[in-house]
């Protein structure tokens, strides 16, 4: 499969909805219960992308959007700044085959040209497939949170996973950088 990435644009959202709505009616990765509406993603999408972060989308061959990814604020405390958080998903036909793992490829590539410094997956459900992809692309376990949701009649984990972006601790952040200007002041 040829998947070609590119950023996401309001005219995707309806197509959005529809992969995120399966991913809660029918997924652990999100801890939602009843998918949000067109209008509710639409506002997710535009403070995501008022900020500058990366929200970006993957289309196939036939150019059908076939899954999304962006990374937002881990927390939004100033200190946590050069931290982001990556959400993916993906349509049900594209799980599998690749496209997950593009997605977070570009997403790491545009989050360290960004400025930003460490990266964290909080991945609903434990599942393996998203710990693998993550795993694939350098991310470490850094911790398990048992029972933290309860969702399809079971308790799921929480896996945390972290990759280090650019220099990651091993240099002082450039304080006129993205992530430095957001919280500036």
């Amino acid at each position: 499969m040829t998947i070609r990435i590119r950023n996401a644009s309001p005219s995707d959202l309806p197509t959005i909805t529809e992969i995120y709505r399966d991913s809660v009616e029918n997924g652990v990765a999100s801890y939602e219960l009843t998918p949000p509406d067109l209008a509710e993603m639409t506002k997710r999408f535009e403070a995501i992308t008022a900020q500058g972060y990366p929200y970006i989308a993957a289309e196939d061959e036939t150019g059908r959007l076939i899954g999304y990814a962006y990374a937002s604020a881990f927390r939004t405390r100033p200190a946590y700044r050069w931290l982001v958080e990556d959400s993916i998903y993906l349509s049900p036909g594209a799980r599998g085959k690749g496209t997950g793992k593009a997605l977070l490829r570009e997403l790491l590539a545009r989050c360290e040209t960004l400025g930003f410094r460490q990266m964290v997956a909080v991945i609903g459900g434990a599942s393996p497939a998203s710990v693998s992809v993550h795993k694939s692309l350098g991310f470490e376990m850094t911790g398990m949170l048992r029972g933290t949701g309860f969702k399809h009649g079971r308790w799921l984990d929480t896996v945390l996973m972290q990759i280090a972006l650019g220099d990651g601790t091993q240099t002082l952040p450039d304080m006129a950088a993205y992530p430095g200007s957001l919280f500036a002041g």
